[in-house]
């Protein structure tokens, strides 16, 4: 832009010294047609006016205006506005699903959109957005705190909503935020119940192999068993087992007063953005888990603003002074439950089997926040993973075996064969006519410790040689090609005596 030291450069040198424009031009080092623009303007301005002096002084006392016309955006292209309202458009999709807390932020647009290859600015991301919104934002003042390495761990639930298999499936992400470093640690879990809230205790204590010294929560109704007077608080029976186990103390935050805990309120946010709201769609829970904990591992190792460190560095200096982690705390609830005809017992309206010669005895049973565990005489004899629907079988065809030798007829209809997966499509492919052989291949795998893996493989082998028809003999045959061991023999006195003369006799010839 020209100054107007400039412009009045311009015309004084034109008009009382009487220099050329080339020479102006040279001299100001100001193109030609620049200096042409403003002689022009100027003997305009004197046509107009009556005065010559008033011309000069009123002209020269402006600052030199442009004509702007609409340009267009170099790095605010078509290509770039149409990829962020592709994600806005998602995030209207996700309100609507009831997925609102995992809503893709500016700073999470502007991070795609560089993993994509674009070229753009935070601030232009940002100003798109505003510009779609109408949504005005109350700046919030925050107060700085300084906290002791070790000395104090926030906790907090967050929901969080996943398509597992193509079915959206409600779960609960426990989330543990250390107030010095901001190191996060968090796992996912089907219900916010005592169980739980426990075992995430014990999953943090063993990640981090220590204890911290304060573990802060809100009123949490895992946490706090009543309220005792305005203020105080009674902890649950699960808490105090914990902090006797594990030697911290606790504190709870006041009534809606997050900001008490404000480190894990906002990794409850943080956690669920990063990690689920570009990818909500997993084919299994442990998928679900595992990129969960890849999340976790880059944020961690990510650059803090205020700090300059990342979460990990400081977490090293203070898990130097954390307090030793005891053993693991064993969290299970343990109940009495008959086995029924149908050989299962029954929790929660869910059904899960136990070996048939068990029908119509009290087992005990362990209840944990994603096993089943099936105890008979002080030993484990059966685990199933732990269902949160409703209604449903868990059933294991192996506890059925002795049943269907006696009535093989009832194999076909029935509902373990019908959840055994592989073994169902290997019946109903090559054994559909001899249920006993299927019975007995069965039986045999289950003895033997074969799982269903190494099944298919041995019958795809068997395919792939052309060994021709698939039966129980050959599946056998193929899986029963193990090394023999044999006991050692224990030799007497006179087999001792023979041995030493024979090696005597045997150094003689030699």
């Amino acid at each position: 832009m020209i100054s107007m030291y400039k412009k009045q450069e311009i015309v004084i040198q034109s008009y009382r010294e009487g220099k050329s424009q080339r020479t102006i031009s040279r001299n100001l080092g100001i193109s030609r047609p620049t200096v042409r623009k403003f002689i022009e303007e100027y003997e305009c301005r004197v046509q107009q006016s009556d005065s010559t002096q008033d011309a000069l002084s009123g002209y020269l006392s402006q600052s030199a205006t442009y004509k702007l016309g609409k340009r267009c955006k170099l790095k605010l292209t078509q290509e770039v506005q149409e990829t962020i309202d592709k994600y806005l458009a998602e995030n209207q999709q996700k309100i609507q699903q009831g997925l609102g807390k995992q809503l893709l932020k500016s700073c999470d647009v502007f991070e795609q959109l560089n993993l994509q290859g674009f070229d753009i600015g935070y601030t232009t991301v940002c100003n798109y957005i505003r510009s779609k919104s109408d949504k005005q934002c109350n700046k919030e003042a925050f107060i700085r705190q300084e906290y002791v390495p070790g000395e104090v761990c926030e906790f907090d639930w967050g929901e969080v909503k996943l398509y597992i298999k193509g079915d959206l499936v409600r779960f609960q992400l426990a989330v543990f935020t250390s107030a010095y470093s901001n190191y996060r640690f968090a796992v996912l879990y089907q219900r916010q119940d005592t169980l739980a809230f426990m075992e995430s205790h014990v999953a943090f204590f063993n990640h981090t192999q220590g204890v911290y010294k304060q573990m802060v929560y809100d009123n949490m109704r895992v946490a706090v068993s009543k309220f005792v007077g305005k203020h105080e608080k009674e902890p649950t029976q699960a808490l105090l087992q914990m902090r006797g186990h594990y030697l911290f103390t606790h504190r709870f935050c006041n009534a809606y007063k997050g900001n008490e805990k404000g480190h894990v309120e906002r990794s409850v946010e943080y956690i669920r953005r990063k990690a689920f709201a570009i990818k909500s769609r997993f084919d299994t829970e442990q998928e679900a888990q595992m990129w969960l904990v890849t999340t976790l591992t880059k944020l961690n190792a990510t650059h803090q603003k205020l700090s300059g460190k990342t979460a990990d560095q400081l977490f090293a200096e203070e898990k130097k002074v954390l307090l030793s982690a005891p053993e693991r705390l064993v969290c299970a609830e343990q109940v009495q439950l008959r086995v029924d005809k149908y050989s299962t017992i029954s929790y929660k309206t869910n059904r899960y089997s136990a070996p048939d010669y068990l029908v119509g005895q009290f087992i005990d049973v362990g209840i944990l926040s994603h096993q089943i565990r099936i105890y008979h005489d002080n030993k484990i004899i059966a685990s199933h993973k732990r269902s949160y629907k409703n209604h449903e079988w868990i059933i294991a065809i192996e506890h059925f075996l002795d049943t269907f030798k006696q009535k093989p007829g009832a194999l076909s209809g029935s509902v373990a064969l019908a959840s055994s997966g592989y073994l169902k499509l290997l019946y109903k492919e090559y054994f559909n006519n001899e249920p006993r052989a299927f019975i007995e291949l069965m039986d045999y795998c289950h003895k033997n410790k074969i799982t269903d893996e190494k099944l298919q493989e041995s019958v795809t082998a068997i395919l792939n040689t052309g060994g021709g028809e698939i039966n129980s003999e050959k599946i056998r045959v193929l899986l029963g090609n193990k090394t023999n061991s044999f006991e050692p023999i224990h030799c007497n006195q006179t087999t001792k005596l023979a041995q030493e003369q024979l090696v005597k006799m045997t150094a003689l010839m030699n």
